[in-house]
């Protein structure tokens, strides 16, 4: 007896032992394997006495179980195996388990290594040392030379940085410099262009009113439209059109209005006639009428009255028996007993109708003043936001007309700018024109200049002397003609010779002083 009621006792631990059993087998398989077949399963849990399907159960349990334990595994029937891992098929190489199983294993083989083959500890620490040593002897010259490098690296980027900086600002001028100019130029383009397509654009209108205007015309005089051309169609004058289509429907208003005032004329006359004969009908039809609705009302007052006589004899007949048993008396005494019930069911129900009208009251003034409360604070929230908005709306302006102004700022200086490089250009230029124009005679000079001119042919003109007939025009004898000198005995001679021929020698030879000149 004592052995049956340990057994009985004992046997309500055999199926969580199974599921534990199960679970445990499953997690160890899923740590080795991938898929494993249904039949090998089977013959693992042979042993454990219970059928397949409670070992289905088992694992299905275990997959959909999501507690920190849970595990991945699907029954693959047509396949006839268990695949462990993801919903994918593939397995969990990267979980805890699957990660420190090689680590293991790797401990464990080195400690078998160490006891078989055990290491020899004296050269290990003497090679530790010996790396030590070599350590602290080289430590002081890397860290200077890493020092040393570090500055080196620091310089060279501080000075890429400069050149780029420099470089990038350099860039940065020249293009602001020709986008400037570049705006500038497409601004005024875009102007004339739209100077130039308003004005295309006005006269376009302009035209395609005066053609539509007067296709008007000519369809509503009934010309054909469609036949005619541009051309055609611009050569017509609009004021004989309107003139011409004024007449017209003036003339088409006035038939219309004479053939309204005929037809109303002619239907005056119809209606008269019709209704004059239709008079002796109407009376007629009239007098029928009334006959007809006096004999109906008569029959009609004869038939109620004598409905009413017989409703009033079997009235009475009725009151008459029903007088018999007394049945008015017991009428009245079961209304009075009714209304005092109905009486003092009323006064509740108009009691509790009071207080419920209290309490709707008592409940509609709390509802209005909470939303009479909700309403100053929705009030006072959207005039918040509404301040809010008005201050960055605000801001934003002042942002945009800063904006403007700095915009406007710079354009007055590149202006500004621009303009005063043009004027150092147009003085650079004048100064050199003024450095390459020719000294002007002065007027005693010309006086002084007095004496034939002859003509000499370029070919001759280095030729002669000064006391020749018509020297060199940039002679090396010929003097200034304005200078200390006199031209002395020589004739012709250039207009402008003189001793600053390396002026002019860029002008070449010529007949401009030459020739007679008086």
């Amino acid at each position: 007896d004592a052995s049956g009621t340990s057994t009985t006792l004992l046997s309500a631990y055999v199926e969580p032992l199974i599921s534990v059993l199960l679970l445990k087998l499953m997690h160890s398989l899923s740590a080795s394997y991938h898929n494993i077949s249904l039949d090998h399963i089977k013959s693992l849990t042979d042993g454990l006495g219970v059928p397949f399907a409670q070992v289905e159960k088992a694992i299905i349990s275990a997959a959909s179980n999501r507690s920190g334990g849970a595990l991945s595994v699907r029954i693959d029937h047509r396949a006839n195996c268990l695949r462990f891992g993801d919903l994918c098929g593939g397995a969990q190489l990267e979980s805890d388990t699957m990660r420190s199983q090689l680590t293991v294993l790797s401990k464990q083989l080195s400690k078998v290594c160490n006891v078989i083959s055990p290491p020899d500890v004296t050269s290990i620490t003497a090679r530790r040392q010996a790396v030590y040593a070599e350590v602290r002897a080289n430590v002081d010259r890397e860290h200077e030379d890493m020092l040393a490098r570090k500055e080196l690296i620091e310089k060279r980027k501080e000075e890429t940085e400069r050149q780029l900086q420099e470089k990038a600002k350099a860039e940065e001028q020249k293009k602001a410099e020709a986008e400037a100019m570049a705006r500038a130029e497409e601004e005024k383009r875009l102007v004339r262009e739209q100077q130039l397509r308003e004005k295309e654009k006005q006269e376009k209108i302009k035209k395609e009113l005066e053609i539509s205007e007067k296709k008007n015309y000519l369809k509503a005089m009934g010309r054909n439209v469609d036949a005619m051309t541009e051309d055609e169609l611009c050569a017509v004058d609009v004021d004989a059109l309107a003139k011409e289509h004024a007449a017209k429907a003036a003339k088409k208003k006035d038939d219309a209005e004479r053939k309204i005032r005929e037809v109303q004329k002619k239907l005056d006359y119809i209606v008269r006639a019709v209704r004059i004969e239709e008079v002796p009908l109407v009376k007629k039809q009239y007098e029928d009428k009334v006959k007809a609705e006096k004999e109906r009302y008569e029959a009609d007052v004869i038939e109620k009255a004598r409905r009413a006589k017989l409703q009033w004899e079997e009235d009475c007949k009725a009151k008459a028996d029903l007088s018999k048993f007394n049945v008015f008396p017991a009428m009245k005494e079961f209304e009075m007993a009714a209304m005092v019930g109905r009486k003092i069911a009323h006064e509740a129900a108009c009691n509790e109708e009071d207080i419920q009208a209290e309490q709707i009251a008592e409940k509609a003034k709390m509802q209005r003043a909470r939303k009479r409360k909700d309403d100053e604070i929705r009030a006072k929230r959207e005039e918040e936001e509404r301040l809010k908005k008005e201050e960055e709306a605000r801001k934003a302006e002042e942002e945009k007309q800063r904006r403007e102004e700095e915009r406007r700022r710079k354009e007055q200086e590149q202006e500004e700018l621009r303009k005063k490089k043009e004027a150092e250009r147009s003085a650079m230029m004048r100064e050199r024109e003024r450095e390459r124009a020719p000294e002007a005679p002065s007027s005693r000079d010309l006086d002084n200049a007095t004496g034939p001119s002859k003509y000499v042919p370029p070919s001759r003109r280095g030729q002669s002397n000064s006391g020749g007939a018509g020297g060199s025009r940039w002679g090396d004898n010929s003097r200034n003609a304005w200078g200390n000198n006199s031209r002395g005995t020589s004739y012709g001679g250039g207009r402008y010779e003189g001793g600053d021929r390396s002026r002019y020698n860029d002008r070449g030879g010529g007949d401009r002083g030459g020739g007679d000149r008086g």
